[in-house]
């Protein structure tokens, strides 16, 4: 109990110290919009148009002040505690080159040995098909040995991506109070298991994927285990984007990262799970799906949403890995905790 005390202290202090006390998360059952909402972070906020308010922390690294969000942690108690997802598979993580190992400044706050460079500019440019682009340079890259995955000292895992520092702020950042420690923050909608879910996009270990998210780039997150491994002994779960789906803004089979460089909308990517189960991570296992012209021709390449069934599509012969071959994963990592079902 003394080290769970001690971890909740250094990771909620600085809100305590904005706000006069540390507001209690709201229940499993909270909804937002309506009552079909599901909010798995009850710590946050969903407002309307694709967004949701956090709280902010305040850390330290190299000397600077950065601001940063907790999503999710290896430890329940502490989750429940900070109203932020469960993610048992975030343990396999632990010692890796995947994670920052974090410290404690006197005060009680995080010292990070790595933060985020914010001031490159993001540039992307779609390709004549849409996917892969010709130009696509991230808008915020990680200084040697960062990553949002940080290990505190009791050896728990958080998924604590940075938000804001002295170079700026996340690009994906619709509003940010570092007096009352709260940032509104960009939602991606997407899919899992049939049903619609809104993400977070924060970090990506490839910089194209890097910035077709609009995300930070941080490269030592594909140390995580275990690429093509969605079990209990990876801290990867699976996740499908199509590159060659349907596009059309009002088409209602659109789907994929064409879609997404041409029609300026989320790529509505698949996850394999939800917070609410065992085999959860916010590091996905990218596979880059594509449709094949049999697909194609016989109008089978409709919009999917549900990993399984992907999985039984490429079993057919109708999806295959982009460039073609098995459907696999693609070899890097997005980091998007998942913040609600509807």
């Amino acid at each position: 109990m003394k080290r769970i005390t001690r971890e909740l202290l250094a990771l909620t202090l600085p809100i305590v110290l904005a706000a006069g006390g540390l507001a209690t998360p709201a229940s499993a059952d909270t909804k937002t919009a309506n009552d079909d909402v599901r909010l798995f972070i009850t710590s946050a906020i969903e407002q309307a148009n694709n967004k949701v308010t956090l709280p902010l922390r305040r850390g330290t690294s190299n000397g600077q002040v950065v601001y940063y969000i907790i999503t999710d942690t290896s430890d329940g108690n502490l989750s429940d505690k900070l109203g932020v997802n469960r993610s048992n598979k975030l343990e396999n993580a632990a010692n890796t080159r995947a994670v920052q190992k974090v410290s404690y400044n006197a005060d009680g706050t995080i010292n990070f040995p790595a933060t985020v460079d914010f001031s490159p500019v993001r540039r992307v440019v779609p390709g004549t098909q849409g996917f892969p682009p010709i130009v696509a340079e991230p808008g915020a890259i990680g200084e040697t040995g960062y990553s949002p995955l940080i290990q505190l000292p009791n050896g728990t895992i958080v998924n604590a991506p940075h938000i804001a520092n002295a170079s700026g702020q996340a690009d994906k950042v619709s509003s940010i109070d570092t007096e009352k420690l709260r940032v509104t923050y960009l939602e991606t909608d997407g899919f899992a298991h049939g049903e619609a879910v809104k993400y977070i996009s924060t970090d990506a270990s490839d910089p194209v994927a890097a910035t077709l998210e609009n995300v930070t780039y941080a490269s030592a997150l594909n140390n995580a285990l275990r690429a093509g491994d969605d079990s209990t002994a990876s801290a990867r779960s699976g996740l499908v984007a199509f590159t060659n789906g349907q596009i059309g803004a009002t088409n209602p089979q659109r789907q994929g990262l064409t879609s997404a460089l041409l029609d300026g909308l989320a790529p509505l990517n698949i996850l394999s799970w939800n917070p609410n189960q065992g085999r959860y991570s916010p590091l996905w296992d990218v596979h880059l799906a594509q449709w094949s012209q049999r697909a194609i021709r016989t109008g089978q390449n409709v919009r999917q949403t549900d990993f399984s069934k992907v999985e039984d599509l490429a079993k057919r012969g109708l999806v295959t890995s982009f460039g073609g071959g098995a459907f696999a994963p693609a070899g890097f990592i997005v980091n998007c905790p998942t913040v609600s079902s509807r």
